[in-house]
């Protein structure tokens, strides 16, 4: 789920307003702070458990909560089968986030007369995020499903997740299938993030392009289409995955070419620390060929025609290290590269919008088109980039949890010789905690507040100098 807001000029005379608010909500937030966790209802139900059996703070999971996910959603018991449960039993939940934000972004373009200037942009009130509909779990013993239809905040909806699995093939827990749309076996998962601003909503690592990049396929957070083998050892503490996807981005129908795809491997293994509690290492490769040229009618790329596959990659360490009961830091780095075709604008065609293609063979809305005989600009090279991930939580209670992230991502190769090193540089703060009154097997309710800082290297559409944006948020975030 992400919550956008609309922007409007503050001129100095109706900022005091805006101010005002914006103190009131802080103290009404500092006032507010008492001393939980619940989870999506669904599987608590059908199990007569706790949701906090499985999460540290709905929805992170806890390492009981990811080894019930690794086994197909099963506790391999009797009840894991539906013929054993409840006629009146039904495995969905419905979950929605109502908001009051603060938006604040720096130096947007505006009208000013004849010409144009950078301006801030600062707007404020109550807001919606977008609508989930969770349904999953067992259709017989070792066959499981999850089916997750998603709106934005007006209701235009598109299916997020669905997949069918096939668990403890040979009766191992070594060998599971996954099959259709569903999250990469991210150890640190976007889809079970706890923060919801716009900017700190999402692991910008997992999602970075390099300014003029148009390589939209390997974005790690975005749900995938494909097939996956995963496994594990009995206790969860060894893990692995390899998923062989389509390049397109999860995007149903082709859109791109039918002969491009992408890889992405998984593994880790945890090991007991005595009184710290237990760690865990892990990598991930993401690695795999799109499309840059595309035949045309009339001039335009004809959808599902993509050739002229051109490489990527993305690579890197996951860290989950525990300190004790309450204190834990989770770990993520990464290294990216892409072909210098996508560096240089080629790649997506679908939602590509002011980019300046480098030589004669221009797509729609300035988008570049590899047609044959196109070559690329002198010295162009793979652009290249290294970035982190530092995001730890304090378990107040099993009712609160603080949480705080840090990120910073580093070119250190443009695509074009003589571009500025530093262009497109990202660096993000966010700050919160999830305060939850009650937990029931029925229904997930929590108070959540948070403050993001968004950073961005040389980027204004005017001036190339920096952009800054920030966004308090304060909602209640509950399912049933």
């Amino acid at each position: 789920m992400r919550m956008w807001a609309q922007s409007h000029l503050c001129q100095k005379p109706q900022c005091a307003p805006s101010v005002l608010a914006t103190a009131f909500m802080l103290i009404f937030l500092i006032l507010g702070a008492s001393p939980r966790a619940s989870a999506l209802p669904a599987f608590a139900r059908k199990y007569g458990l706790r949701c906090s059996a499985c999460h540290e703070s709905w929805p992170m999971l806890n390492y009981f909560g990811q080894k019930f996910k690794d086994n197909g959603y099963q506790l391999m018991n009797d009840r894991d089968s539906p013929i054993w449960q409840n006629p009146g039993y039904w495995p969905v939940t419905f979950r929605i986030t109502p908001i009051w934000h603060r938006l604040s972004t720096g130096k947007v373009a505006v009208d000013s007369g004849d010409t144009q200037v950078e301006q801030r942009i600062t707007s404020s009130g109550f807001d919606l995020s977008g609508l989930d509909f969770h349904t999953g779990g067992t259709l017989e013993k070792n066959f499981s499903f999850y089916v997750l239809p998603s709106s934005n905040s007006v209701a235009s909806f598109h299916f997020e997740t669905v997949m069918g699995r096939l668990d403890n093939l040979f009766n191992s827990s070594w060998l599971n299938v996954k099959f259709g749309k569903f999250e990469l076996d991210n150890l640190l998962s976007e889809k079970r993030i706890l923060t919801l601003t716009a900017n700190g909503g999402i692991y910008q690592l997992y999602h970075f392009i390099p300014q003029g990049d148009r390589n939209i396929f390997g974005q790690m957070g975005d749900n995938q289409l494909g097939v996956e083998v995963l496994g594990h050892s009995y206790n969860d503490r060894t893990r692995y995955s390899v998923s062989l996807l389509s390049s397109n981005n999860g995007q149903v129908g082709l859109p791109y070419g039918s002969e491009s795809y992408s890889t992405f491997v998984t593994g880790s293994q945890a090991f007991d620390a005595g009184k710290l509690g237990v760690q865990r290492l892990g990598f991930y490769v993401m690695a795999g060929q799109a499309p840059t040229s595309f035949l045309t009618t009339g001039g335009a790329p004809i959808s599902g025609s993509g050739t002229g596959n051109k490489g990527y990659s993305r690579e890197g360490f996951v860290g989950q290290f525990y300190f004790g009961q309450r204190f834990d830091v989770q770990v993520v780095t990464q290294h990216g590269s892409d072909s210098a075709w996508f560096g240089q604008g080629y790649g997506d065609f679908v939602d590509n919008t002011g980019a300046s293609c480098p030589n004669a063979n221009p797509g729609p809305a300035g988008s570049c088109n590899n047609l044959p005989g196109t070559t690329l600009p002198m010295g162009s090279r793979n652009p290249t980039w290294n970035g982190v991930l530092v995001e730890p939580h304090y378990v107040y209670s099993p009712q609160l949890i603080f949480l705080a992230r840090y990120e910073t991502i580093r070119m250190s190769q443009q695509s074009t010789p003589g571009t500025r090193s530093d262009l497109g540089n990202i660096d993000t703060y966010t700050v919160g905690y999830r305060y939850n009154p009650f937990m029931t097997s029925r229904a997930g309710f929590a108070w959540h507040n948070e403050f993001n800082i968004f950073h961005q290297t040389g980027t204004s559409p005017l001036t190339s100098t920096n952009v800054n944006t920030s966004e308090l948020l304060m909602g209640f975030d509950f399912d049933f």
